[in-house]
């Protein structure tokens, strides 16, 4: 990912002995992209290799994600970063996690302002919001998504994800049903016991604390 070769990118994802999709996401990609951050926060890659890096594997999300023979759950999903977020490759992830369960989906990318994140949601109508953040100037923000989305008519079930949900507490930052997500085998999970009749904010254990949607 780092030299920006997709055909070799792809190759070694062929080569991978995965048992399923998310095998390639939670234990090849996202360790992959957690050793290319560690490499520019020590300052041995620079900002546009970081970027050559993503791109690359992006690119490789897109060609895991497509699958023409979708089954449909009648459910649906949007998944956004905050404004000034720029880190969305975990929540591209997520979002291919919902798909492949059947869910109809909005992938929103990266930076995007709550009014029109807000617009879009009024519209639109899901079952669930997903939000990722991943730099602590940006945890003002979240509670203001949070509450806003928290406060829509049909009551979306507000996911939260990123690498700060695995390092702080973040609930101060969140409305009081937000569901704060470590991994992506977690969120896996959290999707299985909502497609089976569970509570619509229900998280896991005795607190909704945990990461996901992070890279």
């Amino acid at each position: 990912m780092l030299e920006g070769d997709a055909d070799k990118a792809w190759e070694c994802i062929q080569r991978y002995p995965a048992v399923s999709r998310l095998d390639v996401y939670q234990n090849l990609l996202t360790p992959a992209m957690q050793q290319v951050g560690h490499l520019w926060e020590m300052n041995e890659i620079t900002v546009a290799d970081e970027h050559l890096a993503t791109a690359t594997c992006d690119f490789v999300l897109s060609k895991l994600a497509f699958h023409p023979d979708k089954r449909r759950s009648g459910r649906k999903a949007m998944f956004l970063c905050l404004d000034g977020e720029q880190h969305y490759i975990g929540l591209k992830m997520v979002n291919s996690i919902f798909e492949e369960q059947g869910w109809e989906t909005r992938y929103l990318g990266p930076s995007l302002p709550l009014e029109y994140a807000l617009d879009f949601a009024k519209t639109w109508r899901p079952d669930v919001i997903g939000l990722s953040v991943g730099i602590v100037y940006h945890l003002p923000k979240l509670k203001d998504y949070a509450e806003a989305f928290a406060a829509l008519p049909d009551s979306p079930s507000v996911l939260l994800g990123g690498r700060l949900a695995g390092l702080y507490d973040l609930r101060p930052y969140c409305s009081a049903d937000t569901v704060i997500l470590r991994d992506l085998p977690e969120t896996e999970q959290w999707l299985r016991h909502f497609e089976t009749g569970g509570k619509k904010h229900a998280g896991f254990g005795s607190t909704a604390s945990s990461s996901v949607f992070e890279s």
